[in-house]
């Protein structure tokens, strides 16, 4: 009954890992020697960027001043972006409570709104904090007041400041006096939900279990619920910063399981380990597998590389099981994988990753979205990469994937966010007073439209002040194209889009001017067409290199120079009938930026 599994929600940038090492210090589990900023965020790139990418579960040994039990606390740090909702999903499905955390000078954030509501419906006990109280712009008391209008939490929040340690001792009370213990039976067969997994190189993968009925130890032969494959725990522990090695793992514990097996495959995230013997009759609810929703070809910058990236992208997919991939082919780029990702930083993050932990260069071909083709003919399909679209002509209707967006912004600067979600096709809800200066905005938005950049423009028009959040909202119908580049005549498939008919001209005239400027000159001329369907609609052709014929006449007749400039030009002619056109690397690069 000593046993307490909660994690940390809150909105990018709260405070929650700053939190989790003041509880780590306080409880002794890390010495003053060991500490360092953000402890649990392990990941070069965490630490470098200030975001927690992945969710991080540890236990602690803590006994309360003036109490003789010592009560086990296990905590799981959550990312705060919404593009790794997923990992917070996980931990709430490994937890009884969760810490809300409300940033004293931010108030409630879109994603803060949106965790409360994940953990509300996983039925957990919210707690909330209201942290970075010793700031001279810290408003605890409006803080409070949008805690309960907005989230509707009654409850009086806990003030604390992680950054200086102070409300620390409230925090781990209130988790011992409020979250409830477990429900656990340990007489029951073994059942034990996989909320993490990672594959370590000479171990072969490791899962993370939350037990949630009986009685697991070492040498016990498990079995997969979802997949049927039968493992023996090699090793069992508790995660404390580092493997503890334990003989045994009780109902309500968290720890981890070496399961020696080398197969990535067979692993999935939420499946339900049970006892071969005595399995469990159900597998735990646990939490759905998420659909990626924006997709990007991934290759290898040297050919040579493919097995290696293949290799590469098992062990990730381990890790984040939240991304997919397939393989596919690009007469530009060679052989390669179509991967699915949940936004743009997903992306970003996990393209960053394979460049660094496996040394591999990729590049990765410009973000789009799923979308849904009704053909005049046969069935309604979906298409994620528009190189495979159909002909215009046998397709009746193209239904694009919407997203209803909640977006915090300060009132003034209401006015140009409204424009900006205008500009990319918006639909408006509603809008919001969450406090005299605070306002949220309710709009329904085609997700193609938000892959790219608008994330950025809206931080850089409210001047870093906007918070924005959104959910899946199904697919409608739009006018949509399929947009071509060609280049010297030859359609390059990794440039092709989607794009809606009023934007086409626009963007076909931007890409072709860039390319321009990006292809180097050859010694024939290079036409750049922009074309959908059968209908170019924007031109700009890269001059040819020429050669100073001329220079070897130093007067004469003039037939005489005719002759040589006619000569080039037929040279020229049959140059450009033969010569092929290569693209540089860099060219794919800027493009793909834009």
């Amino acid at each position: 009954m000593n046993i307490r599994n909660f994690c940390i929600i809150a909105h990018i940038d709260h405070g929650k890992s700053t939190l989790a090492d003041r509880l780590l210090e306080t409880t002794g589990t890390i010495t003053k020697r060991e500490m360092r900023e953000q402890i649990m965020d392990g990941m070069e790139l965490e630490r470098e960027r200030g975001i927690t990418i992945k969710a991080k579960a540890v236990r602690m040994l803590y006994t309360p001043p003036g109490s003789k039990d010592a009560y086990i606390l296990n905590l799981i740090d959550t990312p705060g972006h919404v593009d790794f909702t997923y990992e917070v999903s996980r931990a709430l499905a490994a937890c009884e409570g969760a810490l809300l955390l409300v940033d004293a000078t931010q108030g409630v954030e879109a994603q803060t709104l949106a965790n409360a509501t994940l953990a509300r419906d996983a039925g957990l006990k919210i707690i909330p904090v209201i942290n970075k109280v010793d700031l001279p712009a810290a408003d605890p008391e409006g803080c409070q007041q949008q805690i309960r209008d907005v989230l509707g939490i009654e409850r009086q929040a806990l003030l604390a400041s992680a950054k200086v340690g102070k409300g620390i001792k409230e925090v781990l009370q209130a988790v011992i006096d409020d979250i409830p213990a477990p429900n656990m039976d340990t007489q029951a067969p073994l059942k034990m939900l996989v909320f993490d997994s990672v594959f370590d190189t000479f171990r072969g993968v490791v899962v993370y279990v939350r037990v949630l009925d009986g009685d697991l130890h070492t040498g016990m032969e498990l079995q997969f619920m979802q997949t049927g494959r039968k493992v023996v725990a090699e090793e069992v522990g508790i995660l404390q910063m580092k493997y503890v090695k334990a003989e045994r793992l009780r109902a309500g514990e968290v720890g981890y399981i070496v399961i020696g097996v080398k197969e990535l495959q067979d692993v999935r995230m939420g499946d339900t380990l049970t006892s071969a013997e005595r399995p469990a009759a159900t597998p735990h609810p646990g939490y759905k597998e998420l659909k990626p929703f924006v997709f990007a070809g991934i290759y290898p910058v040297n050919p040579s590389d493919y097995d290696n990236l293949k290799k590469a992208l098992d062990k990730m997919h381990l890790t984040d099981s939240a991304f997919s991939f397939m393989p596919e082919t690009s007469t530009a780029l060679g052989f390669g994988f179509r991967s699915g990702f949940l936004g743009l930083l997903h992306l970003d993050i996990v393209k960053t990753r394979i460049e660094r932990e496996f040394e591999i260069p990729l590049i990765a071909t410009a973000p789009n979205v799923e979308y849904e083709v009704v053909p005049l003919q046969g069935e309604r399909m979906r298409v994620d990469n528009p190189a495979k679209f159909p002909d215009p002509g046998d397709i009746k209707e193209i239904l694009e994937p919407y997203i209803t967006a909640t977006i915090v912004v300060p009132s003034d600067y209401v006015g140009p966010i409204m424009q900006l979600c205008q500009d990319r096709r918006g639909v408006f809800h509603d809008m919001k007073y969450l406090a005299a200066t605070r306002v949220a905005l309710h709009y329904d938005l085609p997700l193609a439209e938000i892959v790219s950049d608008f994330y950025n423009e809206l931080k850089s028009l409210s001047k870093g002040y906007a918070s924005f959040d959104y959910e899946h909202a199904g697919y409608s119908a739009a006018d949509l194209v399929k947009m071509e580049i060609m280049v010297h005549g030859e359609v390059v498939d990794a440039f092709s889009f989607i794009v809606h008919q009023d934007k086409a001209y626009a963007q076909g005239r931007t890409l072709v001017e860039a390319l321009k400027d990006l292809i180097p000159r050859q010694m024939f001329e290079i036409p750049l067409q922009a074309k959908i369907g059968n209908r170019i609609i924007a031109r700009e052709t890269i001059p040819a290199m020429r050669k100073d014929v001329l220079a070897k006449c130093y007067g004469g007749d003039i037939s005489r120079k005719r002759k040589l400039l006619e000569k080039q030009k037929e040279g020229k002619k049959k140059m450009k009938q033969f010569g092929d056109v290569e693209i540089p690397q860099e060219a794919f690069m800027a493009i793909l930026k834009r």
